[in-house]
């Protein structure tokens, strides 16, 4: 495991598939790659992109205190969303952006803040194309990934780069006074206590404000990892090539979780 750090949350701007137990509508729960007529070593990652892009949205909020950009993925064919529980976080309002340009109004199903995983269903919709669920457990140290969302609000961004480590525990944390000199903040600041992720998954690919709650891909196209954290330097608060994502396998609990309690 590695040493704890406090992170900065890439938030808004102010193997084989698995499935979720709560399958409902249209979600891909068996495909073993996610790009048609390719394996996972043949796609090129303008394959992957292209085949991943349209099951990722961006996310916009209205809270009391201002507005804020993050980004989701889509487990349903009927709008059901994975996103950070950060991303939503007192939100009033949430809008979703749809790939193809089109907007809905969106719900928070619930949250799970010990992990910063939520589930918001978009209003209106059908058709959407679930993502491709894959294992994280059998992710290891250099594969390919592809980060997808939408940093500093560029909806429809598309990073490359491989997994730099994995097993990191990570300690997301607010910017303010209180972390003033260290080389870690949060972009969005938050009232939920200080959130420790387990067991995350470190990578290259570049993540900036706006991509939290997107896309770690593998070269399979399948979701590896639900793109949370990022690293800062001084004062800086973008990208300097460390980035953490949530292993896909803990995001399917936590969200089989919200997802069984919203439908009780």
């Amino acid at each position: 495991m590695g040493a704890a750090a406090a992170l900065a949350v890439g938030a808004g701007s102010a193997g084989a598939a698995v499935a979720l137990t709560v399958a409902g509508p249209d979600t891909v729960a068996s495909s073993p790659v996610a790009v048609a007529g390719t394996s996972g070593r043949s796609a090129t990652a303008a394959q992957v992109a292209a085949a991943v892009q349209p099951s990722v949205v961006s996310v916009q909020t209205r809270t009391a205190d201002g507005t804020g950009t993050g980004s989701g993925v889509v487990l349903r064919a009927d709008g059901m969303i994975l996103t950070n529980a950060h991303v939503v976080e007192d939100a009033a309002q949430v809008t979703v952006k749809l790939s193809d340009g089109r907007t809905a109004s969106a719900r928070v199903l619930g949250t799970d803040t010990a992990h910063d995983v939520a589930v918001i269903q978009a209003s209106g919709v059908s058709g959407l194309k679930p993502v491709v669920l894959g294992d994280s457990d059998k992710l290891a140290v250099g594969d390919p990934v592809l980060a997808l969302g939408s940093p500093l609000g560029l909806d429809g961004s598309v990073t490359s780069g491989i997994v730099s480590a994995l097993g990191r525990q990570i300690q997301e944390g607010d910017s303010g006074e209180e972390q003033q000199g260290s080389p870690y903040t949060r972009e969005q600041v938050s009232r939920q206590p200080q959130t420790v992720i387990e067991n995350a998954i470190q990578t290259d690919a570049a993540i900036n404000p706006g991509n939290s709650g997107g896309a770690l891909v593998n070269g399979a196209g399948q979701l590896i990892g639900v793109n949370t954290a990022i690293a800062t330097s001084g004062s800086g608060s973008g990208n300097i090539g460390v980035g953490f994502a949530i292993p896909v396998n803990d995001a399917r609990k936590a969200a089989e979780s919200i997802i069984a309690k919203a439908a009780a």
